[in-house]
């Protein structure tokens, strides 16, 4: 009897009990939760910068436009056809937050651009997230 239990004692036993195995594990899931949502957001923070640097882009273009024919283009008539027949743009510019390239004089959900009165007088042009309220710079 005393030779089994000198044996026994010798046995090393290799491998994670449960508990550490759950220890893991919740760690892993804190882990998770902390830096997911960091990349959810990557995604949107890119869209806004895309609609942020398509504004500026525009806005200028638009401004050479005035500049050279004294007045402003048709954006609400003709859409952005006066930009591209005249070579201020190659193609109506897609917004990223709405996924359209219409022009309106206000916005809703179905708009991508908005050409409307800053209010004294002279049009600027905004855009329209999805839900159809003005992107906000």
């Amino acid at each position: 009897m005393n030779t089994l239990t000198t044996q026994n004692k010798n046995i090393v036993r290799s491998g994670f009990t449960l508990i550490e195995i759950l220890i893991v594990v919740v760690i892993l899931g804190i882990l998770a939760a902390v830096v997911v949502p960091q990349f959810t957001n990557a995604a949107d923070d890119a869209n806004d910068a895309a609609v942020r640097s398509q504004l500026q882009t525009l806005r200028g273009q638009i401004e050479l436009f005035r500049a050279q024919n004294s007045s402003d283009p048709d954006l609400l008539g003709t859409g952005w056809t006066d930009m591209i027949d005249n070579d201020y743009l190659m193609l109506a510019p897609n917004n990223p937050l709405s996924s359209t390239s219409t022009v309106a004089s206000a916005a809703a959900a179905t708009v991508g651009w908005v050409w409307r009165d800053k209010g004294n007088g002279t049009f600027a042009l905004y855009a329209c997230d999805s839900d159809g309220t003005e992107f906000d710079e």
